[in-house]
């Protein structure tokens, strides 16, 4: 074990603001920067050095070639790089405000042995040094890399010290080295952070980034051989990978010699789409607009003739329901208008992969073209989100059909504990075995907890005769894995139990010797949470402790299983594994573990916060241009749902799609879905809907983002597609004009609204913060996100080939940086949250995010897979249901009331995707009126009264065209969007249960938080399942009491005595009113027909409710009845109750 420490790079960041507010004094604004020769040396400059040598221009293009000589010759820089990797993906990087970034290396991950050459901790050859227990240096095989010809030994801080103080003497045959230039400078103890190698590139192949991209965007900003005003969008020529073509211009060939290069083929050759839109059958859907436009009318000709014509006898009765009816015909409308231009939508898998994965004259390989996918997946709390589910969701990241070098998985843990980060290193040592295993047997799903609990048969369509044993085998594992994963939690407290009291022996001990005849005291030791390696996590103790807390710890990244090699490596026979997996594809996506520092005093900003520090920090490290965000409960159950969301973003316009939204499918809800947790009428309907217009809501999980989106970019070509916000959903004129003059090409990261403002990346520090390698990355994610320009017709796209090349491997100095992006303050004075990455200040931080993206004129798509893309779960327990529906309601009231409200949108937002977003703001005020019209029933009942004067024919022939064209377009939602007509019918008796619950409860928040500025906080919905092993549904009859619950209750016990009483009234009248009964009884049984999943709630399971309930509910309504009648007798009678006596 040992630490080592670097002095990273905060003069890159800015401290002036973090220094007044800390008792500390900051770190002084210095660091070490090496440069490394063309030999492979590493030469030290100070930053003032750097600063002033950079001034000349003739510093920039200096080179010294020092000739090989038998003094000199240099190690491979590939074999030096890739040992560089393998020690930082074992160590544990930390750092934060006023600390130093530290590399903690480590030997030891979890308890249990890990086996792949990938994973952190990984069991090897031992140093064969004397008193050094390390591992010796592996490929990624795990094969030993030996530096000497007999074989001896020795890992990479012997090597390094046998070359630096030994003379370059091997200690085992005593023979000089004869490579001895292995990353020199990575060994001392306050190292400056090392540059990867720049390699022999051209400026060309450096502009366009992934040509021969490295890591190091401080060497390239040093040497200044990356000019930021023209980095990547030189046009002219044909350059690229291979044969890769570019067009001149804008077009295809200009009839000169020069455009010989451009292959007629591509020109010929048909051009085929990957994505179609698959429009709603005319016989569907004319019939639809047709009845929303009767049913605007009739609702018009209705609310006149109700407001002219008033009930004299009760006129506080008709106000009331006149002004209720108006919000509801308001609010139908905003939910029913962004519904007239539903889509569906297809892809052509097969097309994407000829395109990017069969060779062709710009791949002759056939390597993978496709752009890089970083997935995060995010969590916060190991007891209400359970470690073996986050760990399943993992496991299904890793095994996903998606090029393996192009997949990259960030876990952020909000909580810092380290049961997640034992958890997910246990998921990735089962990695090992499962991923290979599904790529072996294409299993569906490749969650390992669904895959094997599936009730269909899990041997069909399998033909391979080594099924049956492997799956045995992968069973065995997964059970074994999981028990290692529920003793967790005691071997952690064991553990630390044990090394607490070493501790304290040893404090003791040494008291002693201090106090020699004295009487020893007790010695209090803050009991720390200790890890597989005998040291002190750096995260949240069980116990807490300063700096060791849930909101004040330092900033963590576990590389947990380091970037795979760019080649297939399959396995062999020679393999001691449990399974055969000769010819299948072992290696595993790059893995991290990700836990931001958390400081008292700053505002962390919940998931939004996380969200944003893994984009940072993946930015750094893998930088892929696209990203999948998913919760820890939601897992990947089609495996090439990935490739389904890229055949959007690389098709012809992809470039102007900020996201790929993905319908949430759950599991584990109740056969009959009781509170409508499927909420297949938002999903299927309402989303497929606002597909149509500029695209479907972020919902917060399964949605695939372009980053450069994420960073606040506007679209690409805004002011061609910028046609004012009337253009509703039909076509648009495109502008051409200026277009013309000015290529789009250097206006593809714009922001603003001037066609003639350019993008300074010198100004970019005041909105992403200083660091320098984070910058860098933004235009080389806009570049690789691209759609490939295989067709005139395809604007601002990329040559093919281009992203052929091998990613560079990683470095300390970079996973060093990515510490540092992920610190507590490097936020401060930058617009994060504000116009980049997700937005701050809502509870749902999700829709502002997706809205401030559709403002910006970007479009979104909704895709619908064949097979479901992703799964996950939902509360099926009321109470936990009325809350997430409380948090959603109190986001919208939020959104409401702040500058994200839709009527504020710029003109560049469509006007029914207007309409769509002011109806997510403005549904939860419906509550207020919706309970009002509740008791209307009940207090006309009460009265004697109705709504209107008589019952008369005007009345019933409207009442029923309205409920009937509501009938006709529920028939036909159903009809296009595929749902069914059980489903639509539990979402609108949870429309009410919300309705007279939540939306009130969220609209009084809302009001609070904007009135007298008091927060709102909220709980994390529990993922884990309920104690009930026999009974999966078991949370469904658990009554768990809340206040959201009385206004219901209320609502049913009032409505239900109002019938009592109204029916005891009109049978004990003189002259019985029997019209006004009907009425008032018809919309109290309207009421009480929505609210029995609530009632249902309520009595618990069935069969637990004693009889003796339900007698005791049936007399309390009838003395209520009776007794009414008895106090209030009909009029015409001088007798108590009428005609009826008490005997």
């Amino acid at each position: 074990m040992a630490s080592k420490s670097f002095k990273l790079s905060r003069s890159n960041l800015s401290v002036s603001s973090d220094a007044a507010d800390s008792q500390k004094p900051p770190l002084p604004p210095t660091v070490t920067f090496g440069r490394r020769t063309s030999s492979g040396r590493y030469i030290s400059y100070s930053r003032d050095d750097l600063d002033s040598e950079l001034g000349s221009s003739d510093f920039m293009n200096y080179t010294v070639h020092i000739p090989p000589t038998p003094d000199n010759q240099p190690m491979d820089p590939s074999i030096s790089q890739k040992v560089e990797e393998q020690y930082v993906s074992n160590s544990l990087f930390t750092g934060g405000f006023n600390s130093v970034t530290r590399a903690h290396l480590m030997d030891k991950v979890i308890d249990s042995e890990t086996s792949h050459p990938q994973m952190a901790g990984a069991k090897g050859s031992s140093c064969s040094i004397p008193g050094c227990d390390a591992k010796v240096m592996s490929d990624e095989r795990g094969v030993d890399i030996l530096p000497c010809e007999c074989d001896f030994k020795i890992c990479r801080d012997c090597y390094i010290d046998a070359v630096k103080t030994g003379g370059g003497i091997c200690p085992g045959c005593k023979e000089p080295y004869k490579n001895t230039e292995l990353d020199e400078v990575a060994a001392d103890n306050g190292r400056p952070l090392p540059l990867p190698p720049p390699g022999t590139v051209s400026k060309m192949e450096r502009r366009l980034s992934l040509m021969k991209s490295t890591k190091s965007v401080l060497m390239r900003s040093q040497t200044g051989d990356f000019d930021h005003n023209r980095w990547l969008f030189e046009t002219r020529g044909t350059y690229g990978y291979g044969n890769a073509i570019w067009p001149s211009d804008g077009g295809f060939g200009s009839g000169k010699d020069e455009d010989v290069a451009e292959s007629k083929e591509l020109l010929s050759k048909p051009w085929r789409p990957l994505t179609r839109k698959l429009k709603i059958p005319a016989a569907v859907i004319s019939p639809y607009r047709l009845l929303i436009f009767i049913r605007i009318v009739v609702l018009g000709l209705f609310l006149t003739w109700r407001v002219r014509h008033q009930n004299n006898d009760a006129i506080w009765l008709w106000g009331m329901s006149v002004v209720c009816e108006i919000w509801f015909a308001f609010s139908w409308l905003l939910d029913q208008l962004p519904k007239l231009c539903p889509i569906n939508r297809a892809t052509d898998l097969n097309v994407l992969k000829e395109k990017f994965e069969i060779p062709n004259p710009s791949n002759p390989t056939g390597k993978s073209d496709l752009p890089g996918v970083d997935v995060f997946v995010s969590t916060a709390d190991p007891e209400k989100e359970p470690p073996l589910v986050t760990a399943n969701t993992i496991l299904s990241i890793l095994a996903a059909d998606y090029p393996v070098e192009k997949l990259s998985c960030y876990v952020s843990d909000d909580g810092g504990a380290l049961l997640t980060f034992e958890a997910m290193a246990e998921a990735a040592s089962f990695a090992n075995i499962w991923v290979p295993f599904c790529r072996k047997h294409d299993i569906e799903p490749r969650n390992p907890e669904s895959y094997f609990t599936l009730k269909r048969d899990p041997y069909k369509n399998k033909v391979r005769p080594d099924f049956v044993k492997d799956r045995r085998r992968a069973k065995r594992e997964y059970d074994e894995f999981k028990v290692r994963i529920n003793g967790l939690p005691d071997s952690i407290r064991r553990r630390s139990d044990a090394y607490h009291a070493r501790e304290e022996i040893k404090a003791m001990k040494l008291q002693r010797q201090n106090r020699d005849d004295e009487p020893v005291e007790s010695v209090k030791i803050p009991k720390a949470t200790w890890m597989a390696d005998g040291t002190h996590w750096p995260g949240t103790w069980m116990h807490p402790a300063s700096e060791h807390s849930r909101g004040d710890h330092a900033g963590i990244i576990q590389v947990m299983l380091k970037p795979p090699s760019d080649e297939p490596l399959h396995g062999n026979a020679d393999d001691t594994r449990i399974m055969d997996f000769t010819d299948v594809d072992i290696r595993l996506p790059l893995l991290v573990y990700v836990s931001r520092e958390k400081r008292p005093g700053y505002d962390h900003n919940k998931k939004a916060g996380a969200m944003n520090a893994l984009v940072r920090a993946s930015a750094i490290m893998s930088n892929g241009p696209f990203i999948l965000n998913l919760d820890c409960d939601h897992y990947i159950y089609n495996s090439q749902a990935m490739r389904e969301g890229m055949c959007f973003m690389m098709d012809r316009g992809g470039d102007r799609i900020c996201y790929v939204q993905f319908p949430q499918r759950f599991e584990g809800i109740d056969p009959s879905d009781r509170y409508a947790n499927h909420n297949t009428v938002f999903f299927d309907v309402n989303m497929r809907a606002l597909d149509g217009l500029m695209g479907p809501v972020y919902v917060g999980t399964g949605c695939l983002f372009r980053r450069t989106a994420l960073y606040g970019f506007d679209p690409p070509r805004a002011k061609e597609h910028h046609s004012g916000c009337f253009s509703c959903c039909f076509a648009r004129r495109k502008k051409h004009s200026s277009v013309g003059n000015n290529p789009e090409e250097n206006r593809a990261l714009r922001m603003g609204d001037s066609d003639d403002e350019e993008m300074n990346l010198s100004q970019f520090p005041k909105m992403f913060g200083n660091s320098t390698f984070l910058i860098d990355s933004i235009p080389v994610a806009e570049f690789q996100g691209r759609p490939l320009a295989d067709h005139p017709a395809v604007k601002n796209g990329r040559p093919p080939g281009a992203l052929t090349i091998p990613r560079e491997l990683l470095d300390a100095s970079t996973v060093a940086e990515a510490v540092s992006v992920i610190s507590c303050w490097y936020e401060d004075k930058t617009e994060w949250g504000q116009r980049v990455g997700w937005i701050y200040g809502s509870v749902t931080e999700d829709v502002v995010t997706g809205y401030r993206m559709h403002n910006r004129g970007w479009k979104s798509v909704y895709c619908v897979t064949k097979r479901d893309a992703f799964r996950g779960t939902a509360p099926i327990n009321l109470t936990d249901r009325l809350h997430q529906v409380l948090r959603w309601a109190t986001g919208s009231v939020e959104i409401f009331f702040s500058r994200n409200n839709a009527l504020l949108a710029s003109p560049r937002m469509k006007f029914l995707q207007r309409i769509a977003y002011l109806n997510v703001g403005i549904y939860p005020f419906t509550s207020i009126f919706l309970i009002v019209y509740c008791f209307l029933p009940a207090l006309s009942l009460f009265s004697g009264q109705f709504i209107v004067q008589t019952l008369n024919v005007t009345f019933l022939v409207y009442l029923l065209v309205i409920s009937l064209t509501l009938c006709l377009l529920a028939l036909l939602e159903i009809k296009w969007s595929g749902i069914a007509l059980e489903e639509w019918w539990r979402n609108e008796q949870f429309w009410l249960i919300g309705g007279t619950s939540a939306h009130l409860a969220a609209v009084l928040q809302g009001l609070l938080k904007v009135i007298a500025g008091i927060e709102i906080s909220f709980t994390l919905t529990s993922k884990s399942a309920g104690d009930d092993v026999d009974d999966e549904f078991s949370d469904l009859y658990l009554v768990k009491w809340t206040s959201l619950m009385i206004p219901p209750i209320v609502i049913m016990m009032v409505n239900l005595i109002a019938i009592a009483v109204g029916v005891s009234r009109t049978i004990y009248s003189v002259i019985p009113q029997w019209s006004r009964l009907l009425g008032g009884v018809f919309f109290s049984f309207w009421v009480l027909a929505h609210l029995y999943p609530f009632a249902k709630g309520l009595m618990g399971r069935r069969g637990r409710t004693p009889t003796i309930v339900f007698v005791w509910s049936g007399l309390i309504a009838i003395t209520i009845s009776l007794l009414w009648v008895a106090i209030n007798p009909p009029s015409n009678t001088d007798q108590i109750g009428g005609s009826f006596q008490f005997p």
